[in-house]
C-alpha cells in the first residue's frame, strides 16, 4: 500500500533511491448513476523558475502527448474514468534543466457545455507510482474537496537541490483548462472547457 500524504507534507522521490526515475500519475473516477458522462483529463504543466511555461509544448495534455524531451508523456485519453483513468509518466533522468516543476491538474471536459463541476457526485483520486516496479507510493482522495470548480490543480514534482519531490496542492478553480492555461502562461484555446 503506498503512503498517504497530507497537504502539509511532501515525498521525496529520488533522494537515497536513484533507481527511481519513472514516476507515473494516474488519475481515476467513478461518477454517481446521474453523471455518468463525466470526463476528467489529466495535464501537466511544466515550469520554469517564474512558474511559467517556456513554450506551449511544456503543456502536456490529450491534444500534446508528448513533451519535446520525452521527459512526459501522456498516455491517452479515457473517457470513462474506469480501468487505469488516465496516467501521465514522467521520467526525471530526461527533465531538462531549465524546468523545475512540474504541475499536474484535473479538469472536466466541455464543464461549461454540459453544466458540470467537482461538487456533482464526482469520487476521484490520484495514484503515484513508481512505474519501474508499479509499487504504488501514494494515494489521495480528491472528493468531497471541492463544489463549483471544473479543474484541479492536484499536486507537483519539483526540484529540491538534488532532488524531485512532489507536494499535494488542491487548488481549485473555476473555468477549466482555459483559466490555469493562463495562469501558467500556455496559448490555449478551447470553446468546450
Amino acid at each position: 500500500m503506498g503512503i498517504m500524504i497530507k497537504k502539509t507534507e511532501d515525498m521525496d522521490f529520488i533522494g537515497d533511491n536513484d533507481l527511481l526515475r519513472k514516476i507515473l500519475i494516474e488519475l481515476q473516477w467513478d461518477t454517481n448513476s446521474g453523471n455518468k458522462d463525466i470526463d476528467l483529463d489529466i495535464a501537466a504543466f511544466c515550469l520554469g523558475k517564474g512558474g511559467k511555461v517556456h513554450k506551449d509544448s511544456d503543456f502536456v495534455f490529450y491534444n500534446n502527448l508528448k513533451h519535446p524531451s520525452g521527459a512526459v508523456e501522456h498516455l491517452g485519453d479515457n473517457l470513462l474514468g474506469d480501468g487505469k483513468g488516465e496516467q501521465i509518466i514522467v521520467d526525471l533522468a530526461y527533465v531538462p534543466s531549465d524546468i523545475c516543476n512540474i504541475t499536474f491538474a484535473a479538469a472536466i471536459y466541455r464543464a461549461g457545455v454540459k453544466n458540470q463541476k467537482f461538487g456533482q457526485g464526482i469520487s476521484c483520486y490520484i495514484r503515484i507510482v513508481n512505474a519501474n516496479n508499479n509499487q504504488e507510493l501514494l494515494k489521495y482522495d480528491l472528493s468531497e474537496k471541492f463544489s463549483d470548480e471544473t479543474a484541479v490543480v492536484i499536486g507537483e514534482l519539483y526540484k529540491y537541490i538534488r532532488t524531485w519531490k512532489f507536494g499535494e496542492i488542491n487548488k481549485g478553480v473555476k473555468g477549466g483548462l482555459a483559466v490555469l492555461c493562463e495562469e501558467f502562461g500556455v496559448n490555449y484555446t478551447q470553446s468546450n472547457d
